[in-house]
């Protein structure tokens, strides 16, 4: 070979590894969570329209120019049932402490549980992101030096990867540019190939041990990780669980929120969370859970209370010799006939029995002396219209209409409808819950707007018997000309009031009063902690 040439096959092989490391180059991934589209999607969605996203975003960009990806991983493992990791190798180093990030929480011991309520739910898994803010904010300002040293292993093997590139796309090109005929290339364009070669076995090697510097960092760093991707997860877990029975406590199902847009289900939660509501919220739990309870139960037959046997399609009192006939597959017919017709022979039986069919009316008292606090902490105001969301459900299983009448002084009313053959707003639910009157406490007017509905509703509906409930802590006059026409309406539309007086601890409802006069069934009550002293009106109601 000349002096002044060199052979281009013999550089091409000196360049060779470079060549296929610039043809196909190992594939770095910014997302250590597989994908697919529609989770891609979701996630871009959540992120538009939530603010509180974008502000963590902005907050931990100040720490990690990366946390974007951090927390669209932290989103993905929230939100997909089965989460799937790349492989560590196959990552941009920069991103490896997410990597790490993820699983140890996919590894933790709360977040398969906390999957349960996220899987498949964008906003429960963003909110899910973001009960964690504080435990990612923590772990980015301890993992300082790792970032840095992923960052810098980054930086370098995206060098090694520019150097490999240059022998192909500049050094060795330019050689098969310059050679001649026979092959040979000018020294000093051969001498550039072989520079080229050396800058990339140099940038590799400064690669290499960036890489290794960033493992040993991110060894030390996994057990702290591991601990506050153990934190994070319980802190996400026990926030989506609160949520989830805050909803619950007022009555919103899962199904209705996971339906709801994304903004209207933000500004629900939000709502529940603050003010007056999100204190009622165990209490209207428990009186929830209370009359459920009582809508189960069925009237018990004590020794002595059968008394004798009737007709009916009451399968849960049919007498054993009628049962037996269903054994006799010939005669499944005639009982089926019987059942139609109402004609099974049943026990029957004294006890409590619901004798409601016409719309269930509470009249809350909303009266300045009904925001005192009782013992425990509750208000008047909080027991009564958790007790009157209670008489909601009640309406609405059996299928009758609600109305909730809020009153005050005589000239302070307003009322909220919740027919039966629909679903409730949840939204019209908190106003009813919300709205405080204020003022003194007038009887008349509310008792006369809840007779009135019951008399549309039987001119309407041919529908009697609807039920009042009143709830109040003080007791006013009425005028007798008010109080014979109330009775009159009464007995021709044959509904029934009950009364509920919370008085102060100690003392009770003077017989003889108002109230006592009114009320087919009146109750005191003294403690606001106890939801049981209304259980017997979720029995009969």
């Amino acid at each position: 070979m000349d002096e002044e040439t060199e052979r281009l096959d013999a550089l091409t092989q000196q360049a060779g590894r470079w060549l296929a490391l610039s043809a196909s180059p190992a594939e770095r991934h910014t997302t250590a969570v597989v994908a697919g589209p529609y989770d891609r999607v979701a996630w871009r969605d959540v992120y538009a329209r939530s603010a509180a996203l974008r502000e963590l975003a902005a907050q931990l960009l100040t720490r990690h120019a990366h946390a974007p990806d951090l927390l669209a991983d932290v989103f993905l493992c929230a939100y997909q049932a089965a989460p799937r990791l790349r492989d560590s190798t196959v990552m941009a180093p920069s991103r490896l402490l997410h990597h790490q990030v993820v699983t140890a929480l996919t590894q933790s011991p709360g977040f398969a549980a906390l999957r349960r309520d996220t899987a498949g739910d964008a906003y429960a898994a963003a909110m899910a992101v973001l009960a964690q803010a504080s435990a990612l904010r923590g772990l980015l300002e301890r993992s300082r030096e790792v970032r840095e040293r992923t960052g810098r292993a980054d930086r370098a093997r995206q060098e090694a990867e520019a150097a490999a590139a240059a022998v192909g796309e500049a050094a060795l090109r330019q050689a098969a540019e310059k050679a001649d005929g026979q092959g040979e290339v000018p020294a000093p364009v051969a001498a550039a190939v072989r520079r080229a070669v050396g800058a990339a076995e140099a940038a590799e090697d400064e690669a290499r041990r960036e890489d290794g510097a960033a493992a040993q960092a991110m060894a030390a760093a996994v057990p702290g990780i591991r601990s506050a991707a153990r934190n994070a997860a319980s802190a996400a877990a026990e926030a989506v669980r609160q949520e989830a029975a805050l909803m619950r406590a007022w009555g919103v199902d899962a199904g209705e929120t996971e339906r709801m847009p994304f903004e209207e289900r933000a500004r629900l939660a939000e709502r529940l969370r603050s003010g007056r509501l999100a204190r009622w919220a165990e209490l209207i739990g428990r009186f929830r859970q209370m009359a459920a309870g009582e809508r189960a139960r069925k009237v018990e037959h004590a020794t002595g209370e059968l008394v004798g046997v009737t007709l009916g399609d009451d399968l849960s009192r049919v007498i054993p010799s009628e049962l037996a006939v269903l054994g006799v597959p010939e005669l499944r017919a005639v009982f089926a006939a019987r059942y139609a017709a109402g004609e099974l022979m049943l026990y029957d039986s004294r006890g409590e029995q619901g004798t409601g069919r016409g719309a269930v009316i509470a009249c809350v008292d909303t009266s300045h002396s009904m925001y005192a606090e009782g013992p425990g902490g509750v208000t008047r105001e909080a027991w009564s219209k958790a007790c009157a969301l209670a008489l909601l459900d009640q309406a609405r299983h059996a299928g009758r209409d609600f109305v909730g009448i809020l009153f005050s002084a005589a000239d302070k009313l307003q009322v909220f409808r919740f027919p039966g053959d629909r679903p409730a707003r949840v939204t019209d639910v908190l106003d009813f819950a919300e709205t405080f009157l204020g003022g003194g406490t007038d009887f008349q007017r509310p008792l006369g707007t809840a007779a009135k509905m019951l008399e549309e509703e039987f001119d309407d509906a041919s529908r009697a018997r609807g039920d009042i409930v009143l709830i109040t802590d003080d007791a006013c006059e009425v005028s007798e000309t008010w109080t014979r026409l109330w009775n009159e309406i009464k007995r021709r539309l044959d509904f029934r009031l009950f009364g509920i007086a919370i008085a102060t601890p100690g003392t009770a409802t003077a017989s003889g009063s108002v109230l006592d006069s009114l009320c087919d069934n009146l109750r005191t009550v003294d403690d606001l902690t106890d939801v049981h002293r209304a259980a017997d009106l979720f029995r009969v109601i």
